[in-house]
């Protein structure tokens, strides 16, 4: 009896065996946000659980709870909805809503009163939070009494000065990565600070309003300024990009730039008015 060999394209029962290619993920040209949707599911720093990420109208980002919820059981201050890839700060008229993770997060406090049924979520998150915490899947944040003394002047969150405007940062400079998707399909891990390439300066500049902004107390701030970079090079800080990925046109973002516009008084906590890394004093003569 000779043996039978069943062709690779079907089962052991002759039935045809269907093979499923990848399909890439690319952004359409006519899309509002140039973020993929695979890029949009992080995890909250605070409490661990997931969120996704959206783009709003005034292109900053914001983090939604991934369900959808009832709209009567949402204030209307924090009903949101999608259109086009876009987050926008209103209901759309349907029965359901998206809520900001803010309001629900279980390591901050909500900043308005939320029903029942939105205190039940929030109660199922702290567990999740919990659970990962025991299982040391989380390591939850030091308080701000830890910081050492040496790092008093370094800003966690700095202040960059690039193409006439002020933005705020999420994280220290050197901690700032690249949103590119690389050619596996992750985000890419080099920073944005290139050790090799032009370098911006600390620098006291004066807290003054900028855009039409309310008017403080001129004082002078530490602010990382790009103002003599060539405007390539501040684009490319301002997109969040590596020097690799700064002129690859076919790579795709994998998250959103994480730059606010800077406000003296919204963001009146992160002013430093030392610089990171003061002049050595020399000592005088004689």
């Amino acid at each position: 009896m000779c043996p039978h060999h069943a062709s690779t394209n079907c089962h052991w029962d002759g039935s045809p065996r269907h093979t499923r290619h990848p399909r890439p993920l690319r952004v359409a040209a006519t899309s509002p946000s140039r973020l993929l949707r695979a890029g949009q599911s992080s995890r909250c720093r605070r409490c661990g659980n997931r969120i996704d990420v959206y783009q709003r109208t005034d292109q900053r980002p914001i983090a939604l709870h991934p369900a959808e919820v009832v709209a009567t059981q949402v204030p209307d201050s924090c009903r949101w909805h999608l259109s086009g890839g876009i987050a926008h700060p209103h209901g759309d008229g349907s029965a359901w809503c998206r809520i900001p993770h803010a309001v629900l997060c279980p390591g901050s406090t909500p900043t308005v009163r939320i029903g029942l049924h939105l205190e039940a979520v929030r109660r199922q998150l702290a567990l999740r939070t919990r659970r990962l915490i025991d299982t040391s899947a989380l390591t939850p944040a030091p308080p701000a009494d830890d910081t050492p003394a040496a790092d008093a002047c370094k800003p966690t969150r700095p202040v960059v000065q690039m193409l006439l405007s002020r933005y705020l940062a999420d994280s220290p400079l050197e901690h700032i990565r690249c949103v590119a998707q690389t050619r596996h399909r992750h985000r890419c891990t080099q920073p944005i600070l290139a050790p090799t390439g032009p370098a911006g300066a600390w620098t006291l500049l004066p807290t003054g309003p900028q855009h039409g902004q309310l008017a403080l107390p001129d004082t002078l701030m530490a602010v990382y300024d790009l103002s003599h970079l060539p405007y390539p090079e501040q684009a490319r800080w301002r997109a969040q990009r590596c020097p690799t990925h700064a002129t690859a046109q076919g790579a795709a973002d994998l998250a959103l730039a994480s730059w606010q516009v800077f406000d003296p008084l919204l963001h009146a906590a992160h002013i430093r008015t030392r610089l990171p890394h003061p002049p050595a004093s020399h000592p005088k003569n004689g």
